[in-house]
């Protein structure tokens, strides 16, 4: 039967694929790849990362299909699951018609871990319930950004005796108005950490393109670092033609 290999490809350092994944890219016919630059300036940039990480780990040739990836309403919906949804769906039938065209094995070179906000397992779900293409498919991990900017700011991510919130800049104010006291915080186009109430209350960790020639790091009381992250975060976009960031924020304790 034919079939999908969802390969978790780390933050973008070809050092950071694990050895099961560089196996499974040596078992697919093609990568099929979504194809952004409608959308997003600096996608090439991704694109090279990720042929970067294929020139190191498959020294013959290999194949890359991109895909055009769908119309997303990105300016926080009042429906957001719906608009998520339809997103995944116009997704999925791409895919698909990529497939029907395309025969082979398929990889898809996700960044980080495929379980951790990504969406390409539900996609290729929704792929299989067509029942156009038939299937089996398998995930490999990867190693996540948030992993990542632990071992660079050499951190344990929970403090002794609490709990860790994963959660993104969409749900960062709802999170901290809850009483979290340790989150990590990804999918964060606008930085909003600028927009807690009380700036000073907080100590974050933050690192942008992590894994990639381009990454930086800051890190110190919010209220003080908050200008130098949000000017390095527009070199390194500049620079880099593309910026994901990620970033823990500790509240400190009440004085």
């Amino acid at each position: 039967m034919r079939r999908v290999r969802i390969i978790g490809i780390g933050p973008g350092h070809p050092d950071q694929i694990t050895a099961e994944a560089a196996r499974a890219m040596t078992e697919v016919a093609y990568f099929l790849v979504p194809d952004k630059s409608a959308d997003h300036a600096g996608t090439d940039g991704l694109l090279r990362a990720r042929e970067e990480i294929c020139r190191h780990h498959l020294p013959g040739a290999y194949r890359v299909v991109t895909v055009r990836d769908p119309e997303r309403d990105r300016d926080d919906p009042s429906d957001y699951r719906r608009a998520v949804e339809e997103w995944h769906e116009a997704r999925a039938a791409a895919y698909e018609q990529a497939m029907l065209e395309n025969p082979g094995d398929v990889g898809f070179l996700v960044w980080g871990d495929p379980s951790l906000y990504d969406s390409t397992i539900r996609v290729v779900e929704r792929v299989l319930a067509r029942g156009n293409v038939s299937f089996d498919y398998d995930v490999i991990p990867g190693v996540s950004s948030l992993q990542l900017l632990a071992a660079r700011h050499r951190l344990v991510l929970n403090d002794i005796g609490t709990s860790l919130t994963v959660t993104t800049g969409r749900r960062l104010p709802a999170e901290a108005a809850a009483g979290n006291d340790n989150l990590v915080v990804m999918l964060d186009g606008s930085l909003r950490c600028r927009t807690l109430p009380d700036p000073s209350a907080w100590h974050i960790w933050w690192g942008a393109n992590l894994g990639s020639p381009e990454e930086a790091l800051a890190s110190g009381p919010l209220a003080e670092a908050l200008n130098e992250i949000t000017n390095t975060r527009a070199q390194v976009k500049a620079t880099a033609g593309w910026i994901m960031d990620t970033y823990l924020l500790r509240r400190l304790p009440a004085t």
